[in-house]
């Protein structure tokens, strides 16, 4: 049961009223509370729940931390109730009332008659001397009957697997000026992708040594169907080449791009070669499937490796910069290594590693084949020896 008092209840004080009813001013108040507390469900990340007064004469946000786990929906439901605690008991009381009230105690409930209405107050403080000295604050039992807040669904961050990578070495021809024309290339693919992919090396099958990290993920495909030989040093268009690409996209080019080098692409016709072929058309016909054409075929000499056909599900990489160049020495030409390569974050003898083997052969040393031919037994023969005559074809890419 609430206590009830009477003005006939209190002691009065030797100078002015039996008791006192303050008000604090609204400027003094938060318009606003905002309470940052974790959540279990969610590896006890913070969150953020807020109540807020509109038609009141202040602009004052609190904000708190609370190094507790609650539950977002109980939590917003307390800062509310902190707030209309704060506006409510902005009004206070002090007053005495006789000894024989012992039964009180701070934190009850009473009731104080007052203007022929009741004022429903918590005791906060009691001072016993002659009178017990009683302070008061304002309540409204609504404040504790609030419902919770609306319910948040958890959203916990999934853990990220990387699963090894597609990855290829590539023995091509020199592609960039400032890469040196014996090194080989390294390709990988991966979804999630790592950020950061390490290459290691060995001679055998332990003791594996960083040799380098990149940061790029090449586009990487295959042929849908067998692609066959063509002609070299002019278009190709009896030939399509069709292609499923992983990811990345494709997209047509002028003559003039072309010929600058855009839409090279590598295709495995055997194990370990490669020839480079130019597509001046690219189609999308399905998701991530090209079909490719108007070629130039066995660039940058690679004439020699033409398939006939190349099969289908020969290994397709688009040749851009995401193709990391190796830092081979020529000395290394030759040498068999044992490679791994992964995610950065991940050691080296971890599953999300793919394990190759591979031999630099310095494939972009190889002259070009000659052209031009001049072959003298064609015509009437001549006694002594043949002298057979052609024109070189440069390996730099400015020529």
């Amino acid at each position: 049961a609430v206590a009830s008092v009477t003005p006939d209840d209190l002691v009065a004080a030797r100078e002015g009223e039996a008791f006192e009813l303050t008000r604090g001013q609204e400027t003094e108040l938060p318009q606003a509370l905002k309470w940052q507390v974790a959540r279990a469900d969610e590896d006890y990340d913070a969150a953020l729940v807020e109540a807020r007064r509109i038609t009141v004469d202040t602009t004052r946000i609190a904000s708190e931390s609370f190094p507790m786990a609650v539950p977002p929906e109980e939590a917003e439901r307390r800062c509310r109730r902190a707030l209309m605690e704060a506006w409510v008991g902005r009004e206070t009381a002090a007053f005495r009332l006789p000894r024989s009230r012992l039964a009180l105690d701070p934190g009850d409930a009473i009731r104080l008659a007052h203007d022929g209405r009741l004022v429903a107050l918590r005791l906060v403080s009691i001072a016993d001397a002659e009178a017990r000295v009683i302070e008061a604050v304002r309540q409204d039992r609504a404040t504790y009957d609030l419902p919770p807040g609306d319910p948040r669904a958890a959203s916990l961050t999934r853990a990220v697997v990387f699963g090894a990578p597609d990855a290829l070495l590539m023995d091509l021809p020199q592609l960039t000026e400032d890469q040196p024309a014996h090194r080989p290339f390294v390709a990988a693919h991966a979804l999630p992708w790592p950020g950061e992919v390490a290459v290691f090396r060995s001679p055998s099958t332990d003791g594996f040594e960083l040799l380098t990290t990149f940061g790029s993920r090449a586009r990487i495909g295959a042929l849908v169907s067998d692609f066959f030989a063509g002609p070299t040093s002019r278009f190709d268009l009896g030939n399509v080449l069709v292609v499923d690409l992983l990811t990345g996209t494709l997209e047509s080019v002028t003559d003039l791009t072309l010929f600058g080098g855009a839409n090279a692409l590598a295709i495995e016709s055997a194990p370990g070669a490669w020839e480079i072929v130019q597509a001046g058309s690219a189609d999308l016909i399905a998701p991530g499937r090209y079909r490719l054409s108007r070629l130039l075929r066995g660039q940058r000499g690679t004439e020699g490796v033409m398939g006939n056909p190349a099969p289908a599900g020969a290994r397709v990489v688009v040749l851009d910069q995401a193709l990391f160049p190796l830092e081979v020495s020529e000395a290394e030409i030759g040498t068999a290594f044992n490679w791994r390569i992964g995610p950065s974050v991940r050691p080296v003898d971890d599953a999300s590693y793919t394990t190759l083997s591979f031999t630099p052969a310095g494939v972009g040393l190889r002259p070009f084949a000659p052209v031009h031919v001049e072959q003298p037994w064609r015509r009437g023969r001549v006694p002594g020896d043949y002298t057979i005559r052609w024109v070189r074809r440069s390996r730099a890419l400015s020529a």
